[in-house]
């Protein structure tokens, strides 16, 4: 699979964020989005997931357009942003087991996933009494738990420590190498192998 794009082209107002925007990312590699504020990263990531349409151009998943994909497109796609998608009135595992509900499963167990990120023993905790870096380690959680090809992560390493950074990177590595691939924005220093990246940069 590979998802791609044809002279994309994005607007605000009467401003152009980007125009000609032609990229490929494939499996077992990571999209790694870099530019100022107001270049149109967050921008381009919601086009990618279908959040946005694009003010011209296409994008393209194994060749067809995901416009005439709709649904599915999205059963291959995750998201992760600013905001990580939890509900305050459930449960750590009440919120993952929403989550498979809602979308196709992988092979990892509920647990699996929550010893990963270091929060099983808070399982049964609501996520109000988390730490903002345990929230995202939640939505890490998530990410894992979730059997899809695409990750579009906007600023994932938001919130959380060395450690959590580590154990997101690593996470990363381990679905780019069993074919998973991502695209992704990031302020910090992304340590991963330079083979498995694809670097963009956006100008203001």
């Amino acid at each position: 699979m590979t998802l791609s794009t044809d002279n994309l082209a994005c607007r605000r107002g009467h401003r152009t964020l980007f125009s000609g925007l032609n990229l490929a990312v494939g499996a077992g590699q990571v999209l790694l989005v870099e530019g100022s504020n107001g270049s149109g990263k967050t921008s381009l990531l919601k086009m990618l997931s279908g959040l946005r349409a694009p003010d011209e151009g296409e994008i393209y998943w194994h060749d067809t357009p995901i416009r005439k994909l709709g649904a599915d497109y999205r059963r291959h796609l995750a998201w992760l942003g600013h905001d990580n998608g939890i509900k305050e009135d459930l449960t750590a595992a009440e919120n993952l087991r929403l989550a498979t509900a809602l979308a196709p499963a992988g092979p990892r167990s509920l647990n699996e996933a929550l010893d990963e990120v270091g929060l099983r023993d808070r399982k049964h905790t609501l996520p109000r009494l988390f730490s903002a870096g345990m929230k995202r380690r939640l939505a890490l959680a998530r990410l894992r738990l979730l059997d899809s090809r695409l990750w579009i992560l906007d600023e994932p390493q938001t919130a959380l420590d060395k450690t959590g950074i580590a154990l997101f990177e690593s996470i990363l590595t381990d679905h780019l190498q069993a074919g998973g691939m991502a695209v992704m924005t990031s302020h910090h220093d992304v340590e991963l192998d330079e083979s498995l990246l694809v670097r963009l940069r956006l100008s203001e």
